[in-house]
């Protein structure tokens, strides 16, 4: 028998195939009617700032000049109308199932292995730990990020078919999956399904967030690079309507590991193969401790040792995630 060997190109696609977010405003009280929503805009405004970073390599009298300088710039904003109190951020997500099949993989003995070894999971366990905290993630609101944050309420739909489900996102802890409802059981099923491949599934999911009259709302910042242009702050836009990336929708979504060694300190981060937070500046699953997801898979793979159930998921949630895993 030959020893397995790790392929040179080993890909899968993402099975969480998020939409971007689109923006929009109203009021609290017609968040029942589907009409009388309008679409955020993202507007410039220029302002007179002053001069707060630091300011290093120049002596004390060069500081003293520059500092005394006004620091002018123009950003983008999006906010909420005068005669709106909600936003309303709405997406859709695809669950796709054959997670057993790479999209590319060069080498038919290890694609075989592993297929057998993703097999017997489902079969032990199915994907309903998995599943389960997708949709509490959908539920608690997490895809808001900054928005969530300060709000008065926070509602969340979540429609796939003609069912529907609506839930207090404030009744849900971010920092806990052990909630247990028929709600969120039965999304769960759904979902589940989904990666199981046994029925399309295609969620619909619109959150209202109260914030309060003329607040400011957070839409995706994009990264511009040299750009030669005096703006300082680009905001993500639709035809002019703000908006948030399906990425960032996405990583809020699989911000559900809470496997890797400190979890009980820093509550759940994101599937990433190094357990990177680059908000943070830390990466939690560091190679020289085994805990990253290339140490647990070639040991799983070409070691045939079968890692604990709670390595299994993460395993299993990083090939949901998708991404380039060859040598």
């Amino acid at each position: 028998m030959t020893k397995l060997t790790t392929p040179s190109v080993l890909a899968f696609e993402s099975k969480l195939a998020c939409s971007d977010a689109v923006m929009l405003s109203g009021n609290w009280q017609d968040r029942a009617e589907k009409s009388g929503w309008t679409a955020i805009q993202v507007t410039e405004k220029s302002v007179r700032g002053t001069i707060s970073n630091r300011l290093k390599g120049a002596k004390a009298s060069k500081i003293d000049a520059e500092v005394e300088k006004a620091n002018l710039q123009t950003v983008d904003n999006a906010a909420l109308p005068f005669d709106s109190d909600t936003l309303k951020v709405t997406f859709t997500l695809r669950v796709l199932g054959d997670l057993a099949v790479p999209s590319t993989c060069n080498n038919p003995e290890y694609q075989s292995a592993l297929a057998d070894k993703i097999s017997s999971y489902v079969q032990a366990n199915g994907f309903k730990e998995l599943a389960k905290r997708y949709a509490t993630n959908l539920a608690n609101g997490r895809f808001l990020w900054r928005n969530r944050v300060g709000a008065e309420q926070v509602e969340v739909r979540i429609s796939h078919g003609e069912q529907q489900w609506t839930f207090d996102a404030q009744d849900l802890c971010l920092k806990s999956f052990d909630h247990n409802n028929d709600k969120l059981e039965q999304i769960s099923s759904v979902i589940e399904l989904g990666l199981l491949g046994e029925k399309a599934t295609l969620l619909t999911v619109e959150a209202y967030v109260q914030l309060g009259e003329a607040q400011t709302v957070f839409p995706s910042q994009e990264l511009v690079m040299n750009s030669g242009d005096k703006k300082s702050k680009f905001l993500y836009q639709l035809g002019g309507q703000a908006a948030m990336h399906s990425q960032k929708i996405g990583n809020a979504l699989r911000t559900i590991d809470t496997w890797y060694p400190q979890s009980d300190e820093f509550g759940p981060i994101a599937i990433e193969p190094y357990g990177s937070v680059t908000n943070r500046g830390v990466a939690y699953r560091k190679p020289k401790d085994k805990t990253d997801f290339y140490n647990i898979l070639d040991s799983w793979m070409l070691k045939d040792k079968t890692p604990e159930l709670n390595d299994q998921h993460y395993l299993m949630a990083m090939l949901v995630r998708g991404g380039v895993f060859g040598e």
